[in-house]
């Protein structure tokens, strides 16, 4: 295993070791959050969309989009506690490893999630999204420490595009268990549902294994020092440090109020796009399983070549330009979907769709991470970036959830995100375009 002494800043065998990890962990985004789960988890309210939870009557995609909202709320919190101690330790790598390790485990519990059991699938998909999203503020703040300044949007890229290409692999193969179970020897009842509790568990262990090469190379970069009472706190305390330093730098100042505006519409419409597909688009019976599978095997296939264009892109024209582009895209993009009803209008918003989601995350990732001074103080400048994001999905995913569940309608919802994005471009055009 790397140490701090034989580690080298781009070094080739670390950056390839980093960018890995995006191919160990995008099968949640794509499998959990994007595809098989929310057609799973639609399929359960087949009788009756409403159920009654906590003592409220929920409709099923209020449910989701509330309890999405809750884990946000709690990843606010427990993120500056965590990379506090992270950078206090020097144990980032132990952080990621555990959240990786609990992520994988609760995926796999997913394999229990049905009505008769809704408080415990709850509770496992809880941790899994977590999980997740708490393992990325220490993984995305490995990048300025591993790569230098020139390396950052290519790495940044193409950590991206590895978790497709790895996603989509793995929903290749769950994609043929579920629609011929029988030829993986699931028979019974429903041989379909079950086949879909069986990829839960497959992306459990595909985010477990693969991720044991990340773990191998990359560098643990501080010396550890015991744990002490005053460090629970030291995260919230560098938070306010982190601000206290944004404020004087406009630049970044400006760049982060615009990443929270757009990034509340972003991950909130790429959080509930499958479940908009399966209650809203008018599929030809028998169809809607096998349609909105391929939809999001369209994304993630165009995404994979809308990341590297845009990386190409922002070379010519810089990224500020690029991100208030793909922000306008993403406006006509909810535009449009407000009115889309059949099959073919929908594979054509999943590729429009797929050009631009990888390329504006990680554009954003790596913009950020050229703005952020010179430190050693890494973990909090992107706790702070992370935080931003999570408040932001809280936002979103709210004021998404009360017009779904108050209207009715998922396309009400969407309609709000085309005035989000387009506030998010003006926003960005406040930002001197130098050197960014």
């Amino acid at each position: 295993m790397m140490s701090k002494l034989n580690y080298k800043k781009g070094d080739s065998k670390v950056l390839n070791a980093w960018a890995f990890y995006d191919w160990a962990n995008s099968v949640y985004p794509l499998v959990i959050s994007s595809s098989v789960f929310p057609i799973y988890y639609g399929a359960m309210f087949i009788d009756d969309l409403y159920i009654n939870v906590f003592g409220f009557d929920f409709k099923n995609t209020a449910l989701i989009s509330f309890l999405t909202a809750f884990v946000f709320i709690i990843l606010s919190f427990i993120t500056p506690i965590l990379s506090g101690i992270a950078d206090y330790m020097g144990n980032k790598k132990s952080f990621l490893k555990f959240f990786c390790y609990m992520g994988s485990i609760s995926c796999m519990g997913l394999y229990f999630f049905d009505l008769e059991n809704i408080y415990l699938g709850l509770f496992f998909y809880f941790f899994a999204l977590l999980s997740f999203w708490a393992s990325l503020v220490f993984y995305n703040s490995y990048l300025p420490d591993i790569a230098f300044k020139e390396q950052q949007d290519k790495l940044s890229a193409k950590g991206y595009a590895m978790g497709y290409i790895g996603s989509v692999i793995l929903l290749l193969f769950n994609l043929a268990m579920v629609m011929s179970p029988e030829s993986f020897g699931i028979v019974g009842d429903k041989p379909e549902l079950m086949a879909m509790k069986y990829s839960f568990i497959s992306v459990g262990l595909w985010w477990m294994i693969c991720s044991q090469y990340t773990f191998y190379y990359l560098p643990n970069l501080t010396e550890k020092r015991k744990i002490i009472n005053h460090v629970f706190f030291n995260g919230f305390k560098e938070l306010q440090e982190v601000w206290n330093e944004l404020k004087r730098i406009i630049v970044i100042k400006r760049f982060l109020i615009a990443f929270f505006i757009y990034s509340s519409a972003l991950q909130t419409v790429l959080l509930i796009a499958t479940y908009f597909g399966e209650q809203e688009i008018n599929w030809p019976k028998d169809e809607k399983t096998i349609g909105l599978i391929v939809s999001i095997l369209l994304i993630q296939l165009i995404a994979v070549f809308g990341a590297m264009l845009t990386a190409k892109i922002s070379e010519k024209i810089g990224n500020i330009y690029t991100l208030i582009i793909l922000n306008f895209i993403w406006a006509f993009l909810c535009m449009g979907a407000y009115f889309i009803t059949t099959p073919m209008e929908f594979y054509i918003a999943a590729a429009m769709v797929g050009m631009v989601m990888g390329g504006i995350q990680a554009l954003s990732r790596s913009t950020y991470s050229k703005m952020i001074p010179e430190t050693d103080n890494t973990t909090s400048y992107f706790s702070f970036y992370d935080v931003s994001q999570k408040v932001s999905i809280v936002f979103g995913m709210t004021l998404f959830a009360f017009v779904d569940q108050i209207t009715g309608s998922m396309r009400n919802s969407i309609l709000v995100f085309i005035f989000i994005f387009l506030l998010g471009a003006i926003l960005l055009k406040r930002i001197k375009i130098k050197n960014y």
